[in-house]
């Protein structure tokens, strides 16, 4: 099997619930977003499941909070604390599972959407007619105050060549030990759905793709071929 990368958004929030663009604002989980995040977790995750925790060798996550305890909850079973706590759960609490290093990136922090933080689409829809500018696209026209689509494309990129030449091209080539190559993406609505027009070399005026509150995605490659990557629809749950 091609290793694979996971995305995964965020639980749900008090603004995704009612369609605020969230970007630098840090907001907690509600209480549903939790229960279902924890849901997604025991559902995904496991030997015989989508995410196996044993053949992931990186994760990667937003340095906002709303991403950070999705992680958790999510129980990988990582052997080292996570970066953001003082210390790691009794094994007895979580058993370890992954020997994967948890990293908080910058790479995946949300779309910075400036002027438009905390606004919903209709907001800002109205804002644009009374100032008589045209209807509102962000993978076209991007943030005022905040970042371009051109922005977005030179952070996703850099980071999608790493995780290529890292840990999947090894793997696809034979370098590594067989069947460990899988990497995690923990971060937010725009930019998971503008990293997986990223990961296929698509131009972000392309983007078609949506992602759920606590959503998760599957990337990998056809032909066991790093350099042809795809999108596995459906999730790509294979049992092992």
């Amino acid at each position: 099997m091609a290793p694979r990368c996971f995305i995964v958004r965020h639980g749900e929030t008090e603004w995704s619930l009612n369609g605020r663009h969230t970007g630098e604002t840090d907001l907690p989980l509600t209480a549903n977003g939790e229960k279902r995040v924890k849901a997604t977790g025991k559902a995904l995750v496991g030997n015989d499941r989508l995410i196996v925790p044993k053949n992931l060798v990186h994760v990667y996550v937003s340095p906002r909070s709303r991403a950070q305890r999705t992680l958790e909850l999510l129980e990988l079973g990582c052997r080292e604390r996570l970066p953001w706590t003082e210390s790691r759960q009794a094994e007895e609490n979580e058993p370890i599972r992954t020997e994967a290093k948890v990293e908080i990136t910058e790479a995946v922090r949300e779309w910075e959407y400036g002027d438009y933080e905390g606004l919903t689409s209709k907001q800002i829809k109205a804002l644009r007619e009374e100032a008589g500018e045209k209807p509102w696209n962000i993978w076209t026209d991007g943030c005022p105050g905040g970042e371009s689509p051109d922005d977005v494309v030179k952070r996703l990129d850099a980071l999608i060549a790493d995780i290529k030449e890292k840990y999947h091209r090894p793997c696809l080539e034979g370098r590594s030990e067989a069947g460990k190559g899988d990497v995690l993406v923990v971060a937010h609505g725009h930019i998971l759905r503008a990293f997986a027009m990223r990961w296929t070399g698509k131009p972000l005026t392309e983007t078609s793709l949506i992602l759920d509150a606590g959503g998760v995605g599957t990337l990998s490659y056809e032909h066991h071929n790093v350099n042809e990557p795809a999108i596995i629809l459906g999730g790509g749950f294979v049992v092992e």
